[in-house]
């Protein structure tokens, strides 16, 4: 199903993003769809070269999968700017990758934000702004089942 088969099948209205999680967006996508990712971030720096707005709460997006399509809509709950060596356990337990730890997800996010970052020219430290999202499922065809 496409993005806009989606966004019309969910009887919402208002306007939408439609993307894909990072690296792995079937992967990520499956942890949304059962309750266990919350969560996520990007890099701060390339909305600034870019110049496109930073997320916003009650925003709508379609969720992806690596074949473009569609997985569920989200809803955007809150959004932040954390440096990266301040992001806390708590929002990394939201994302819901591996164990859900802290030093976790430091490890995996340091390594994509290299390459993120590194494609535009722009070297990580540790000090980098993350742009931190929480968001909650509103719309999906899939059933959830159980949310351990």
């Amino acid at each position: 199903m496409t993005a806009e088969e989606m966004w019309l099948r969910s009887g919402l209205s208002g306007t939408y993003e439609a993307w894909a999680f990072g690296e792995a967006p079937d992967k990520l996508a499956a942890l949304v769809l059962r309750g266990i990712k919350t969560a996520t971030c990007s890099a701060y720096d390339l909305y600034e070269i870019e110049q496109e707005p930073l997320p916003r709460a009650g925003e709508y997006s379609v969720i992806l999968d690596s074949n473009d399509e569609a997985v569920c809509v989200i809803r955007t709950k809150k959004v932040y700017v954390e440096r990266f060596d301040r992001v806390s356990a708590d929002h990394a337990f939201k994302e819901g990758e591996g164990d859900r730890s802290l030093a976790y997800w430091r490890e995996v996010h340091r390594d994509f934000l290299v390459r993120e970052l590194g494609s535009a020219g722009i070297p990580f430290d540790e000090s980098a702004r993350v742009v931190c999202e929480e968001f909650e499922v509103v719309y999906s065809t899939e059933i959830r089942g159980d949310r351990k």
